[in-house]
């Protein structure tokens, strides 16, 4: 399945880092964040992308475009010159690079790229800036049992803030943190059928008409994980991801744990 990557973007709540640099390349460690979902996906077998870009799109490009394995692999130097890696990443990638504008929003970038998904069944899309350690293939798979037009994962927030509870007056009558009241959000971690681009139209944002539209007709699905998942939207955001990496936990590190899994039964069958 070709995976669709969201990551033109100004990120202005990082307006530390994407002045510099866009946002998806923002590190962790010494990758960015983008290579790390990519990676993700890769891992379960899903390694032909579409990258949906617009803000600093030439810094993307070059970053793919110059990337070095060495750099991030380990490698013997043989006599002082030849190089024998001893692992490697992107080598086997498809990566396709779309400018889909500066200011478009997501349903607008989506769109853009639609002709590059002509012969895509099903395919999946990411926001680019959240990490989990979700089984993807059991995600695809329940996808495919409710036959529904689209999906995406539900999550508990990340970070930790408070619900306000008032009357009309303003006196409050209820304070709770946002874990206990069971709220869930998007993730992103989208699965998506070739037909959403029936209920996109010009202009709109993809989780407000298109998705309202799927929701009328009970076509839209959300996948409840309470597993990890975390995003990079913040300056804070980043330094919790970078410190987890620092000191060896990083769970969205799918690829370094002995799972034997990657497409899963049902999505190649059905594929």
């Amino acid at each position: 399945m070709k995976v669709v990557l969201f990551c033109g973007g100004l990120g202005t709540r990082l307006r530390d880092f994407s002045e510099a640099i866009p946002k998806p390349l923002v590190s962790i460690g010494y990758r960015p964040i983008i290579w790390h979902v990519m990676k993700y996906y890769a891992h379960y077998g899903h390694k032909d992308f579409i990258l949906c870009l617009g803000y600093k799109a030439d810094l993307i490009k070059s970053y793919f475009l110059n990337y070095n394995e060495c750099t991030s692999n380990d490698f013997t130097l043989i006599n002082g010159e030849k190089i024998q890696l001893l692992n490697s990443d992107i080598h086997d990638w498809n990566i396709t690079f779309v400018d889909t504008g500066l200011h478009s929003n997501i349903g607008q970038r989506l769109k853009l790229v639609q002709k590059h998904l002509e012969n895509e069944e099903v395919f999946l899309a990411n926001y680019s800036d959240g990490l989990t350690d979700l089984i993807l293939p059991e995600a695809i798979d329940k996808f495919y049992f409710t036959d529904k037009i689209a999906g995406f994962l539900s999550v508990r927030p990340s970070q930790t803030f408070h619900l306000i509870y008032t009357q009309k007056n303003g006196i409050v009558t209820q304070i709770k943190d946002v874990i206990q009241a069971n709220l869930r959000i998007n993730g992103g971690y989208f699965v998506f059928k070739n037909q959403i681009f029936d209920y996109i139209n010009d202009k709109e944002e993809l989780v407000y008409e298109p998705f309202q539209r799927l929701i009328n007709l009970e076509q839209l699905f959300a996948y409840e994980y309470n597993g990890f998942w975390a995003c990079m939207d913040t300056f804070k955001e980043k330094q919790q991801l970078e410190n987890m990496f620092a000191q060896g936990n990083a769970p969205w590190e799918v690829w370094k744990q002995n799972k034997n899994l990657t497409t899963g039964s049902l999505s190649k069958q059905v594929i």
